[in-house]
């Protein structure tokens, strides 16, 4: 490996949108958090209007009457689905691919892999088979890669190649040291403090001030600015030493029942995280809170190490029902609640309890993996547990969500007079065409437009 490349999808939430409603295109746009609450994604539209990340809904509906912009829920089911189709699309660059988020990936090139050249191939083969924009940096490490990748993201071209820690450095001295991987905002005001405001200041600052700060991690990161490899790629994802699940209610909740059936929810999805990643949980934690906005805001938080190490969904829903009937306290409009599994283990190391009585390790794993099954291929929630069933007014609001295209069978696109017709906007998408003479195919402007 002689260098490495970043590839990030632009505005990734946006571009979701857009592949499958291309009329969306140039047009101003704007993603939701959860509860349509907050904005989470912009289109350069959005952002030229001068929307910033976090920005309350209900702050912005002049603009977003004044300028036409169009709002969307969050759609996590596409976006998903989409990022997985990017990373597979990756693999045939390099079989050294590091998924960094869920819009973000590390890949190992060789010495013949390193031009602008490959990262517009990268570029057009995704937007092809995805239908996602990229931007690609490539550099010696993956930190100048960072620095790269914040050049294409500027660039017309969409990429930006860096040959040696040197060529970095006209960029380094305009950027400030809070932009860079790995500078928080408390790192960003002690390193002020003492006259290091930049990343080149930085790069250059004394090796002991650096260490004595932030240790190995910063002493690495000096190295890596300098083009020399500190952080290797991780080509197997870490284990998760938690797994947790919350949620934010469309409307407070202010009863026990309906906070333990807000509750069962969480936990049945956790326990899904949990047999997914192949790993049991010996210590669960559950959590409820009032709004941050309130005068006087208020948490109930409370933490249980379980018998023996599980995924069992009825043991956990045990659990945290008798866990909310001690800690609940009435009086509060509560808004958001959650679970955390803690203290996970490969379910290979299971060890059970000499003293229980309850079905056979064996006989839960079989009973949760036809329920899991039946779920993945039916549909989330075909099979659940009966508190799960309650009325469930605090759901999370999503009024904006558009359909999910590629994983709801309700929801795909329907193909009608040689074009795909959007539901519900029934708008037309695009004709696939032969293959041309390289083997690549191109999509002709939707019919009409």
């Amino acid at each position: 490996m002689n260098s490495i490349a970043l590839v990030d999808c632009n505005n990734f939430y946006v571009s979701c949108e857009r592949a499958f409603q291309p009329w969306l295109q140039g047009k101003p746009m704007v993603v939701l958090s959860n509860n349509d609450g907050c904005v989470v994604a912009r289109s350069p539209e959005a952002k030229a209007l001068g929307i910033a990340m976090g920005t309350p809904l209900f702050r912005i509906r002049d603009q977003i009457t004044q300028h036409n912009i169009h709002v969307f829920s969050s759609n996590y089911s596409l976006y998903g689905d989409l990022s997985q189709r990017v990373m597979a699309s990756l693999q045939q660059f390099s079989p050294m691919v590091e998924i960094y988020s869920i819009d973000e990936a590390f890949l190992g090139l060789t010495s013949n892999q390193h031009h602008s050249e490959y990262g517009q191939l990268m570029r057009r083969v995704i937007k092809q088979q995805v239908g996602i924009p990229v931007s690609v940096g490539i550099a010696p490490t993956k930190v100048l890669a960072k620095v790269a990748m914040e050049v294409a993201k500027r660039s017309e071209s969409g990429v930006f190649c860096l040959a040696c820690g040197e060529d970095a450095e006209p960029i380094l001295r305009t950027m400030p040291i809070g932009a860079m991987w790995g500078i928080g905002q408390r790192l960003t005001e002690w390193f002020t403090a003492r006259g290091i405001t930049t990343a080149l200041q930085f790069k250059y600052a004394d090796s002991g001030l650096v260490h004595r700060k932030m240790g190995v991690v910063g002493q690495r990161l000096r190295m890596e600015l300098h083009g020399i490899p500190c952080l290797p790629l991780e080509l197997i994802p870490k284990t998760k030493h938690e797994t947790g699940v919350s949620r934010s209610f469309a409307e407070p909740i202010t009863t026990l029942t309906d906070l333990q059936t807000a509750m069962a929810v969480f936990v049945s999805r956790a326990a899904e995280k949990l047999r997914r990643q192949g790993q049991l949980a010996s210590v669960m934690a559950v959590f409820a809170r009032t709004s941050h906005f309130v005068e006087s805001p208020m948490a109930i938080f409370h933490t249980v190490a379980l018998p023996a190490p599980t995924n069992y969904t009825p043991v956990l829903l045990k659990w945290s029902g008798a866990i909310l009937q001690v800690i609940f306290r009435p009086g509060y409009l509560y808004k958001k609640a959650g679970v955390v599994m803690s203290g996970l283990q490969p379910m290979s190391h299971r060890q059970g309890d000499l003293f229980d009585q309850s079905l056979s390790l064996e006989r839960e794993k079989q009973l949760m993996d036809v329920v899991d099954q039946l779920n993945g291929r039916f549909g989330r929630d075909t099979i659940n547990f009966g508190i799960t069933r309650k009325r469930q007014d605090w759901r999370t609001r999503c009024t904006r969500r558009s359909p999910r295209f590629t994983t709801c069978w309700d929801e795909l696109p329907t193909v009608k007079a040689g074009t795909f017709e959007v539901t519900p906007q029934s708008r037309p998408l695009f004709v696939i065409l032969a293959p041309d003479q390289r083997g690549m195919f191109s999509g002709a402007p939707p019919l009409g437009s």
